[in-house]
């Protein structure tokens, strides 16, 4: 099943943001309407959460973790992208968020350098490039992969691994 996903859409309640829906392919026409995908997972969000979010460069990876985090710490945050840095810690009230960049990451053990365990047991983790984790990725975890399916177009798959 294929959700076209417009600003319209979510703002009238046509086609509603299943989160929990594993699998369901989500069409996402803009940058708007990425904004409200990723405020849906937010709002969703739990302390220990783990979402990984895959897909190529240039996807909208680090545009949906932006919208996560401003949607939990206000609108006029900044956002840079942890590429160099390999991590952004962000507090509000409720949760830390976590947000790890791991495109430049050489080796899955470097993670530990970095605050991975704190991350894990206290707040959100929001993991660019998870895969570079090997079998350190949770188990337990809500994947998103983005596909880029025009210049304005991605089409994500979301699932929730138990």
């Amino acid at each position: 099943m294929i959700y076209k996903l417009t600003l319209s859409d979510i703002k009238n309640k046509i086609v509603p943001i299943k989160v929990k829906t594993l699998g369901n392919p989500i069409t996402i026409e803009n940058e708007q309407a990425m904004a409200l995908f990723a405020k849906e997972c937010a709002i969703k969000a739990q302390n220990k959460d783990v979402f990984t979010l895959q897909g190529p460069m240039g996807a909208g990876k680090s545009c949906f973790a932006r919208y996560f985090i401003r949607h939990l710490c206000g609108n006029n945050i900044d956002v840079p992208s942890p590429t160099f840095t390999l991590v952004q810690q962000y507090d509000t009230p409720c949760v830390s968020i976590w947000h790890f960049d791991l495109y430049r990451l050489e080796n899955p053990d470097e993670i530990y350098e970095i605050g991975w365990e704190e991350a894990l047991h206290d707040g959100v983790c929001l993991i660019e490039w998870p895969e570079r984790l090997g079998s350190l990725l949770p188990h337990k975890r809500h994947d998103i992969v983005f596909e880029i399916t025009s210049p304005e177009t991605r089409q994500l798959t979301y699932n929730m691994l138990e």
